[in-house]
């Protein structure tokens, strides 16, 4: 199906400097607030206790939070869970209350304002230690995934290529990392699993742009390389917009209606896949032609005859 049809390729390029100050800004305004801010850190990393109880009737939510405030847990975070009986309490870590007596706590307290039993379905409890050695592992796990694509990138494509696909990626996970930051949504392990996902969406997408412009490279003869790169990722435009809106599509969905659980994993994809698509047209392919990719780049090597020696490529 052709989204868009056209008579000649756009100057994607001519932006190319706009599009690196621009998103300079952002990583930088990034960074800021994650200074500032930091980061809203889950239960999964910094510890605490998560409890899932069943009501006889729907639940109140608003009403299983007063209690619970009642009863001296402020921050905790209710949510549903499933159906509309069933709902999930985290509770962040505190030194000042035992984490083995959380549990029966909370149960006594929802029951005192029930008229009939609230159930305990199940209770886990997070130590400050396992919520470190997560955040280490999520960092090592989206850093190995990053050199492991620039060295894929390298080896199929070329090296500018490859160091533009990587600053693209890292270009989104911190601008990810960023709208966390400044909205204070909480980060934990569904996001992390998004963000990983968005590193896989976005390299696919890169990778498909790279691929038509080696070939764009190899069939334009008489085009620079600024309009080689327009002319590849022109001919890509309906396949990238297709892919991110339908995508998206799914993910808004998700969003609405798939519950609190995963919206945190929703609002992440939505984002980053937004950004990776912009990224995929001007970062990748911007940062390849400052860093000063040519048609010889590209081309195969010439044969080699017999004797060792080059024959004269055609």
């Amino acid at each position: 199906m052709q989204v868009f049809n056209f008579a000649k390729p756009l100057n994607f390029m001519r932006l190319k400097w706009a599009a690196v100050v621009l998103s300079a800004v952002l990583v930088l305004g990034s960074f800021a607030s994650i200074a500032i801010n930091g980061i809203n850190w889950g239960l999964d990393f910094t510890g605490g206790t998560v409890i899932e109880v069943g009501f006889a009737k729907p639940a109140d939510l608003v009403a299983v939070r007063q209690t619970l405030t009642n009863a001296g847990y402020e921050d905790a975070v209710v949510q549903l869970f499933g159906t509309s009986r069933d709902v999930l309490i985290r509770i962040p870590l505190r030194v000042d209350i035992a984490q083995a007596v959380v549990g029966d706590t909370v149960l006594q307290a929802l029951n005192s304002q029930q008229a009939e039993a609230v159930t305990m379905r199940r209770v886990e409890f997070v130590g400050p230690s396992v919520g470190e050695e997560l955040k280490q592992d999520g960092g090592l796990a989206m850093l190995m995934a990053l050199l492991g694509i620039l060295a894929y990138v390298a080896m199929r494509f070329e090296w500018r290529l490859s160091v533009g696909a990587v600053t693209a990626l890292t270009h989104d996970v911190i601008l990810t990392l960023g709208l966390f930051s400044v909205l204070q949504l909480e980060f934990d392990l569904t996001v992390l699993a998004a963000i990983l996902a968005l590193i896989g969406y976005s390299i696919n997408d890169t990778i498909v742009v790279f691929d038509r412009i080696r070939e764009s490279f190899r069939k334009l003869r008489e085009t620079t390389v600024a309009e080689t790169i327009n002319d590849a990722i022109t001919s890509t435009l309906n396949r990238t917009v297709i892919t991110s809106l339908t995508t998206m599509l799914v993910l808004v969905v998700l969003f609405y209606m798939g519950g609190a659980l995963i919206h945190g994993f929703a609002t992440a994809l939505l984002f980053g896949i937004a950004v990776g698509t912009y990224s995929s047209i001007y970062v990748a392919s911007a940062i390849a032609e400052i860093l000063g990719i040519s048609r010889e780049d590209m081309l195969p090597p010439p044969p080699v005859d017999k004797e060792g020696e080059g024959s004269e490529a055609l």
